[in-house]
């Protein structure tokens, strides 16, 4: 209290509540802007100067958007390459984390800083190489051309490893003790304890999946198989804007509501430093 009566104490909280308010409404003005220009007819939404809320609504303008480019084919085509790419990953990095973090391999730090050393690397480089060999194994138009590239992610196994790093190695040895094997110790100890950790690279992993557009271009030029950021580009030039716009706002619904579901593990994951015994 005694900081607030401080010219201190006083400017830094009037900063940190213009911070706040300035990134808040940087934020929030585009998600507004979208929303509400889907309720206006295309000419309202070309005039100048624009209006900020609609003098004509089309409330339908969402439901005419989902039956004008079909958006229920995308969104399942979507959710199919994103939970698939989830699960594919997580199989891959929980393992690998785990083995670099308690079982000690040899070489474990190098094989790591090689992982992380990948992340050096635009990528737009991996581009050619990658869809060459996706080619040649016959996985384009096949949602596994967007699920095996996804599997090793340097970020997400760095950050697992750190999560279990901070896991006491007495808890673990107390389950080996009894008989528990390492896949035991894995599945019935580490997980449950890492759900925090689990939940932000999880929602890491399906918001890259969801929102990519330039990989799943390439793996899909069959349009019928194409996720929604890719549907949705191809649709723009002959779709009237305000049903573009609904579109993408439809389109960011589920990933807005995945975070609203989660955000408290993915908050305890990100703030968590240690665990207590």
């Amino acid at each position: 209290m005694r900081t607030l009566t401080k010219p201190g104490g006083k400017l830094y909280w009037v900063v940190l509540a213009l911070t706040l308010v300035l990134f808040t409404v940087a934020f929030l003005v585009p998600l507004v802007w979208v929303l509400l220009g889907a309720f206006k007819p295309p000419a309202e939404l070309a005039q100048q100067p624009p209006t900020v809320l609609p003098r004509t609504w089309e409330p339908g303008a969402y439901a005419d958007a989902w039956n004008y480019m079909d958006l229920g084919k995308f969104f399942l085509n979507t959710v199919v390459v994103a939970f698939g790419a989830w699960a594919v990953q997580m199989v891959v990095i929980i393992p690998a984390a785990y083995a670099l973090s308690k079982l000690k391999p040899l070489f474990g730090n190098v094989v790591l800083g090689l992982m992380l050393a990948t992340m050096m690397l635009p990528a737009t480089a991996l581009l050619v190489p990658v869809y060459l060999t996706l080619t040649d194994l016959d996985l384009l138009n096949n949602p596994a051309g967007i699920w095996l590239p996804a599997a090793a992610n340097a970020l997400n196994v760095y950050l697992l490893k750190r999560f279990f790093d901070q896991i006491p190695e007495e808890l673990l040895e107390a389950a080996r003790m009894d008989g528990a094997s390492t896949w035991t110790v894995l599945t019935r100890i580490v997980l449950p304890i890492s759900r925090p950790i689990l939940a932000v690279v999880s929602i890491f992993t399906v918001v890259a999946a969801w929102k990519d557009f330039i990989w799943p271009l390439l793996v899909f030029p069959d349009p019928a198989k194409q996720t929604l950021s890719v549907a949705l580009q191809r649709f723009a030039p002959d779709t009237p804007i305000n049903l573009l716009l609904a579109g993408l706002v439809l389109a960011s619904l589920p990933m807005v509501a995945l975070f609203l579901a989660f955000q408290r593990h993915i908050l305890a994951g990100l703030t968590a430093g240690s665990i207590k015994g």
